[in-house]
C-alpha cells in the first residue's frame, strides 16, 4: 500500500492564482489545560474508537485528482494542508451554527480549491467531491500504522465509528488493518452519521462499552470531537494539518502522540 501524500495545485511551470441523518451539536465541552488533569480524565478509559479518513487512512489524491493532472496539475503539499485546516475552521463555524449546513466539508474544501487555482470547472470540481466522498478512495496508509494499532490494543479494546458508504470495513481490509478492530461501525450501515449521538451508542453497545470508559480520537472539531463529547464519551482530535492547535481540546498529531497522551 503506498504511502498517503497531502497535495495542492498548481499548473506545470505555472503557479494557478444515501445522507446519513444529522443532529444539532451540543455546546463545546470544556477544555482541558492541563496534563495531569488529562491523564486523571482518561484513566477510566478502557475503549478506543476511532475515525478512519483522516485518521488511520488518507485519501488516494493522485486517483482522485486524475483529471486534474490530465491538465498537467502538479501539487504543494504545504499549501494543500493549510487549505485543510482554514475549511475545517469554517466548516465547524457553520455546524455549531445549524447543525446541518448544507454543503459538506469536500464540498466546501474543493469549491474554495478551485477558487484558489482559478480553474473554473462546477463538473471537475462535482467529479471530485463524488471522487473523495467514495470510501475506496481512502487508502493511504502511514507507515507504522498497524504496529502502533496493536501497541494500542494491548491496553485498550480498540474499534471504529466512520461515516462512510457501507464499504469501510473492506478498505480497512484491503489497507491490512481491519482485524485490529474489534467491530467497525459504519454510517452507510447504521443510518446515522457523525455527529448524531446515535451512531456512537451503536458503536458502544457492539462492546457492551459505557460512555464513561469510551474515548473517540476523530480529526474533525464539530463532528468527532463535539459529536462524541455529546454522547457522553472522552474526544481527542487527531489534527496532522494543525488546524486546531488554538482551540484548546485534547489533539495529537500521530497514533504515537495518542499513546503518550494516555500514558501521560
Amino acid at each position: 500500500m503506498q504511502n498517503f501524500d497531502l497535495t495542492f495545485f498548481t499548473r506545470t511551470r505555472q503557479r494557478l492564482a444515501p445522507r446519513a441523518t444529522r443532529t444539532t451539536l451540543p455546546a463545546p465541552a470544556a477544555h482541558y489545560n492541563a496534563i495531569d488533569t488529562m491523564a486523571a480524565q482518561y484513566s477510566a478509559i478502557n475503549t478506543i474508537f476511532f475515525d478512519v479518513g483522516n485518521t488511520l487512512l488518507f485519501p488516494n489524491r493522485p486517483r482522485i485528482h486524475a483529471r486534474l493532472s490530465d491538465r498537467g496539475l502538479t501539487c504543494d503539499p504545504q499549501h494543500l494542508r493549510d487549505l485543510e485546516a482554514r475549511i475545517k475552521n469554517r466548516f465547524d463555524a457553520l455546524m455549531i451554527a445549524d447543525g446541518n449546513h448544507d454543503h459538506g466539508f469536500w464540498r466546501m474544501f474543493y469549491t474554495q480549491l478551485f477558487a484558489e487555482i482559478g480553474l473554473h470547472d462546477d463538473e471537475l470540481r462535482d467529479h471530485c467531491v463524488a471522487c473523495v466522498r467514495d470510501s475506496g478512495n481512502w487508502d493511504q496508509i502511514l507507515p507504522g500504522t498497524r504496529e502502533e494499532l496493536q501497541r494500542i490494543a494491548e491496553r485498550y479494546r480498540i474499534a471504529v465509528i466512520s461515516n462512510a458508504d457501507g464499504r469501510i470495513r473492506d478498505v480497512l481490509r484491503r489497507c491490512g488493518i481491519a482485524d485490529c478492530f474489534l467491530t467497525i461501525t459504519d454510517s452507510g450501515l447504521v443510518g446515522h452519521e457523525k455527529p448524531h449521538p446515535e451512531i456512537f451508542r451503536v458503536a458502544m453497545q457492539s462492546l457492551g462499552a459505557t460512555p464513561s470508559e469510551s474515548l473517540y480520537l476523530g480529526d474533525v472539531y464539530s463532528v468527532d470531537y463535539l459529536g462524541a463529547t455529546g454522547a457522553g464519551m472522552q474526544a481527542v482530535l487527531m489534527d496532522v494539518p494543525g488546524a486546531y492547535k488554538q482551540r484548546g481540546v485534547p489533539r495529537v498529531e500521530s497514533l504515537a502522540e495518542l499513546r503518550a497522551l494516555l500514558a501521560a
